[in-house]
């Protein structure tokens, strides 16, 4: 089954291309061309993930994004303005599963796609088991993508639940930032990128402390993230 792939942005010219050629990728492409439009499409469950535009008038692509994360976790891709950081790290910090600054080509976007839909559909290469991980007070239960603390549903992004599997599975270990991008994002971490402190900054708020009171999720120095094995 084709996988559906919602874009949201008001350059027809450029979605035209987009959906042009996600289509010959074998992608079933919707294109809406506002935000109110393309809050409602996303909100059906239909999609497999949506492209997103920043820039657009009336609705912007960060408060459409606000609204759609209020009632789904369909995984996002942000276009943003190419250095402009702020944009990306709001739209991170807002539950944006990643990001791609425009211009870009058909095929870049085709590719940071398909590593998000590669997450979202499938556990870690090396995961051994698809068995319930626990750690602490967190499950997880990587086939059915749900997680919870102290037996509360943990509301994740998909790409939170990607850096907190391969967090839990190396529980008590520092994992770096390297092989979080790699696992989590499905791609190599680039130079001066945010995504992973974005992403991990928003896990330490939905996830819960530890006896002495610490967040169960560690910066270590140089080395990375770890998730602390109690």
């Amino acid at each position: 089954m084709k996988s559906k792939v919602l874009l949201i942005d008001d350059d027809i010219e450029l979605v035209g291309m987009f959906k042009e050629y996600l289509e010959q990728e074998g992608f079933d492409v919707k294109a809406v061309h506002d935000g109110e439009a393309g809050t409602a499409e996303a909100n059906t469950g239909l999609y497999a993930i949506a492209i997103l535009d920043v820039m657009m008038p009336r609705m912007n692509g960060l408060e459409t994004l606000r609204r759609i994360r209020t009632h789904s976790q369909l995984p996002i891709l942000m276009l943003t303005g190419r250095g402009d950081d702020t944009d990306r790290i709001v739209g991170l910090e807002l539950g944006a599963d990643d990001y791609v600054a425009k211009p870009c080509t058909p095929r870049e976007l085709t590719a940071r796609i398909r590593a998000i839909l590669r997450r979202a559909q499938s556990a870690p290469a090396d995961s051994g088991t698809s068995s319930a991980i626990t750690v602490g007070q967190l499950t997880m239960y990587p086939e059915q993508r749900r997680a919870t603390w102290a037996g509360d549903k943990l509301e994740l992004t998909s790409t939170e639940f990607n850096l907190l599997e391969v967090l839990a599975r190396n529980a008590g270990k520092p994992v770096s930032k390297n092989t979080l991008s790699e696992q989590g994002l499905g791609r190599p971490l680039a130079r001066f990128d945010r995504n992973i402190d974005v992403h991990l900054s928003s896990l330490r708020h939905k996830l819960g402390t530890i006896a002495d009171g610490r967040s169960c999720l560690q910066t270590v120095y140089r080395l990375g993230y770890q998730l602390i094995k109690e």
